[in-house]
């Protein structure tokens, strides 16, 4: 009698492409571990480019070596975009999945969700409903298209489950928490075990600041870039994260050698230290939306280096506030920020990924 061979009952493709995606995705990916019937597929766009850099996030998150890795590397929003639709169609193609899952607001997500609404695949979109109302934000921008392309919105906050049924969404919005908060739940304890980064830098607890700065508004704008610079400098005592893209436009604008001289300057670091820095710094200054909302999670006042944050979830907390790129301005909030009020629970308890998983078996089995 020959053999009988079947599908999958379920098969979900998952689209990442940068740091951020990773941490995201780490347990979601666990939580579909649990379903036996449901295959795993998943692509690495390598919007991030440095694949070594990411590589160490795979093994941190414990993350399974992606299916598929298109390579498609930096460049502009058109061409980041382009590539990774061009990439992605045939293996949407091919894999025909039930669901095809994008996180966050990046081109990689963006790229993933037209090819694949276009393919009439279903949409889930992890970060639904964030918004800083910038019209002009790349991000933003690219969160709007996202959301209403998706047939699922899982919400970190119920904040965002408002911002797209302003927008006349309200089949398949969910909130399920931040997914990311899972993430950082699991691997506080393994960092507060395993990080040996005060140590290599000779930092003491609550001794430091720590910055980060890659949003594009911030590093290809010379004005912008030198401002924040030199009120870094200026404030002491920073260790700044230094992106790559961020490190090409520093030696570009020749403020690279006063950022070696007034910073301890370091490339970008694994999630495990990231956690450990955040948490034992006095105050962080940041254009990162995750980075804002560790910094709520770990209680460390958060400056955010933008007029505008689409984290707005941590603005209502409180242990955040946007300040105008101004010397004088950002080191006034740098100096002076002290939240008086308990950090709210905004997020969910730690269990998004195992909701979403729940919600797609039982939406796509029905």
């Amino acid at each position: 009698m020959p053999k009988v061979t079947t599908r999958p009952k379920m098969k979900i493709l998952t689209v990442v492409g940068t740091r951020p995606n990773f941490i995201k995705i780490g347990p979601f990916i666990e939580a579909l571990k649990s379903y036996r019937h449901v295959a795993s597929i998943l692509v690495h766009t390598g919007q991030h480019y440095d694949y070594e850099l990411s590589k160490v996030f795979f093994k941190e998150l414990h993350l399974p070596k992606p299916d598929y890795h298109l390579g498609v590397g930096s460049g502009s929003h058109a061409t980041q975009t382009a590539k990774v639709m061009e990439l992605l169609e045939p293996i949407l193609l091919k894999e025909k999945p039930d669901v095809l899952v994008a996180v966050g607001d990046v081109n990689s997500s963006l790229a993933a969700a037209i090819v694949g609404a276009k393919l009439h695949i279903p949409i889930a979109h992890i970060d639904a409903g964030a918004r800083s109302y910038e019209k002009h934000s790349p991000e933003e921008i690219n969160r709007v298209v996202i959301d209403h392309i998706s047939s699922f919105l899982f919400c970190n906050t119920k904040l965002d489950v408002e911002n797209v049924r302003r927008e006349g969404i309200r089949d398949g919005v969910y909130f399920v928490g931040d997914i990311r908060y899972d993430a950082f739940l699991t691997h506080m304890q393994v960092a507060q075990k395993k990080s040996r980064i005060l140590r290599k830098f000779g930092l003491v607890p609550k001794g430091y600041h720590l910055a980060t700065v890659h949003r594009e508004e911030n590093t290809n704008d010379p004005r912008r870039l030198r401002v924040i610079i030199e009120a870094l400098s200026k404030l002491g005592n920073v260790v700044f994260l230094c992106h790559p893209r961020t490190e090409s436009y520093l030696k570009k604008y020749g403020l690279w050698d006063t950022a070696r001289k007034h910073l301890i300057l370091t490339e970008p670091v694994g999630y495990l230290d990231m956690l450990w820095l955040e948490k034992n710094a006095f105050k962080i200054l940041t254009d990162s939306g995750g980075v804002q909302r560790e910094a709520c999670w770990v209680k460390v006042p958060c400056i955010t280096l933008m007029e505008i944050t689409g984290a707005t979830d941590t603005l209502k907390a409180g242990w955040n506030r946007t300040v105008e790129i101004d010397t004088a301005k950002i080191l006034r909030a740098a100096r002076s920020f002290r939240p008086h009020r308990a950090v709210p629970r905004l997020w969910g308890n730690g269990s998004a990924g195992k909701k979403i998983m729940r919600i797609l078996v039982k939406s796509l089995s029905e």
